[in-house]
């Protein structure tokens, strides 16, 4: 899926912020990706649907799923870390969570729970004031 997915990508490039020398006001290193859910070709119709449901804070207002890099100093490292970035987000999308399983406390844990409970009242009931007549 990895070389296909690279092909829906949409890169754009920009001037990476921050501290630079001598090419930081001259070179495009930053890039950003969009990648296009609905649109995609790749993708079956329910794996849009529970991408865009579980990737909703990531997809901006057009609809595309928006990845930035800026942490290498070349546009090629950062189109790479762009390409790293989108398959990890839709990856763990698509992964299906596994569901609980319930199970009840065993024995010893409810005795345990109680006799810290126990430990705990007497705990407190120490630090109760006397009164006289009691």
């Amino acid at each position: 899926m990895k070389i296909e997915l690279t092909k829906e990508i949409i890169f754009r490039t920009a001037r990476s912020g921050g501290k630079g020398g001598q090419n930081v006001n001259k070179v495009e290193t930053m890039v950003e990706g969009y990648f296009s859910i609905r649109d995609s070709a790749l993708l079956s119709d329910d794996e849009k649907a529970v991408l865009e449901r579980k990737l909703a804070s990531r997809i901006n207002a057009d609809g595309y799923l928006q990845v930035r890099s800026q942490t290498h100093r070349t546009q090629l490292g950062n189109k790479a870390e762009v390409i790293r970035k989108m398959h990890a987000l839709i990856e763990a999308g698509l992964k299906q969570e596994k569901r609980r399983i319930a199970t009840k406390p065993s024995k010893a844990s409810k005795e345990r729970r109680i006799g810290e409970k126990k430990r705990q009242s007497e705990i407190k009931a120490g630090r109760r004031r006397f009164r006289g007549e009691d």
